[in-house]
């Protein structure tokens, strides 16, 4: 598997951004475009958000722990009536406000905790392993969607089963306090949501081939020719969003699912 953010965090700065938007460093904390070496890891976010931007045309979406600000800004382009992101940290906050602006789209700089303006739709990804309290973050999503007819929240996070190494607990990334299976994933949900879809996120295409690869023994073989760094090279950098696919699943299959997508109602 290319590597990337969530398993070995290196310190790397966004290329080629626009003047006057300072470049963010890649810290682990969260995903970045605009980073070679990261793209792996950028391209799995970025497919939930399509799928995400497809379902909430003339809604009111608000983008939770927006970060870099790449999916608040795709949730607008794709006709939302209105954006918020948010997101706490100033650095990712002042880099959105500058880079991303559309006449939908605004980002507020505060706490998931205490941010307060209702939706349609809220947007929670690949966060809620980062939350001290993941039970008052839901109710609090909950009510802030409560009051529209169209009220719904997505949420994701990686699978701890297919994301930490075989036989470990958790992956090794320090910014996670909790790595959720599948059926504590679904059962979190499931207090605090009348209506609980969970669907998996899974390799296509080349990553499929690549996963089959690395079954065979691929790792071994390119270390034996010493090509590593000149296949990954080409290889990371290629990925895009059709080489994941987002589906519904039985619990076993979730099992193998390289991530979680919740999709709750009141």
């Amino acid at each position: 598997m290319p590597a990337g953010n969530d398993e070995q965090p290196q310190l790397y700065l966004q290329n080629d951004q626009p003047a006057g938007v300072p470049p963010l460093a890649l810290t682990g904390e969260r995903t970045l475009p605009d980073v070679p070496e990261e793209n792996y890891w950028f391209q799995r976010h970025l497919v939930v958000y399509e799928w995400i931007a497809a379902q909430v045309a003339g809604l009111r979406v608000v983008d939770m722990a927006c970060g870099e600000g790449y999916g608040s800004d795709v949730l607008a382009g794709a006709g939302a009536a209105e954006v918020v992101g948010v997101d706490a940290n100033p650095e990712a906050f002042e880099h959105a406000r500058l880079r991303y602006s559309a006449a939908n789209l605004r980002f507020v700089r505060t706490m998931v905790e205490t941010f307060d303006e209702p939706c349609d739709a809220l947007v929670f990804l690949q966060t809620i392993e980062h939350v001290q309290d993941p039970g008052a973050v839901l109710t609090r999503f909950r009510g802030l969607v409560a009051g529209s007819p169209h009220g719904v929240v997505f949420v994701s996070t990686p699978n701890v089963l297919t994301l930490a190494p075989p036989g470990a607990a958790r992956s090794g990334n320090p910014w996670h306090v909790y790595e959720y299976r599948p059926d504590e994933f679904a059962a979190l949900c499931r207090a605090h949501f009348r209506s609980v879809q969970i669907l998996g996120l899974y390799h296509a295409r080349k990553l499929a081939l690549h996963a089959r690869a690395l079954a065979l023994g691929w790792d071994a073989v390119h270390a034996r020719l010493g090509i590593t760094k000149r296949f990954y090279d080409r290889f990371t950098p290629a990925i895009d969003v059709r080489d994941f696919a987002l589906r519904a699943g039985s619990a076993r299959d979730l099992r193998d699912a390289l991530d979680l997508v919740a999709v709750l109602r009141p």
